[in-house]
């Protein structure tokens, strides 16, 4: 007589990943929804940019706020709100119901969120600035270091964001132990 096969089978190596190190895997998930979010809110803008609001690209703001930020005319203005806008949208939805799996309070995570993305916008803008300033000063130009100062103020970001996602924006509901239920009772 043969001996019954054992039925379980042994987790795969992305499985034990995924197992073992759940804050990494997380943050590599969250790094994949902000991407992939990225690539919309970049789509929406360029073809907003190009088709809808291309003739209000002449059209001049001078606001020193949002000149900052790099907005300098009312079809830039137009355009980065509305794919910003989805793009954040995006990934709010996308982090919240795949990555951290949320299940607190969504009109104050999304009130939580709002701020973070006001807060990220502005010092993205500062951050920017600053390094085009620091590497024109210093003769770093051209196309290879547009692109590493580019990157750079993109990464920076993941500093705050990350953990305002994890710990602050999309919590899960609190739930009592046994213990303190039984000293309820």
């Amino acid at each position: 007589m043969q001996a019954p096969e054992n039925t379980t089978k042994k987790p795969n190596a992305f499985r034990r990943f995924t197992e073992n190190h759940p804050e990494v895997w997380k943050f590599i998930k969250f790094s994949i929804m902000g991407g992939s979010s990225s690539v919309i809110e970049l789509i929406v803008h360029m073809l907003f940019l190009n088709t809808v609001f291309a003739a209000l690209t002449s059209v001049a703001i001078t606001n020193p706020t949002l000149n900052m930020i790099g907005i300098t005319s009312k079809g830039y203005l137009y355009t980065y709100l509305i794919s910003t806008t989805v793009g954040y949208a995006i990934a709010f939805v996308l982090n919240r119901k795949i990555t951290f799996k949320a299940d607190a309070n969504p009109a104050l995570s999304m009130v939580l969120y709002i701020l973070m993305v006001i807060f990220t916008i502005f010092a993205n803008g500062w951050i920017g600035s600053a390094m085009t300033t620091f590497a024109q000063a210093h003769a770093l130009t051209g196309n290879l270091w547009d692109l590493i100062i580019k990157i750079i103020g993109m990464l920076i970001p993941s500093i705050w964001t990350y953990p305002c996602n994890r710990f602050i924006i999309h919590r899960h509901k609190k739930t009592e132990s046994p213990e303190s239920e039984a000293k309820d009772a």
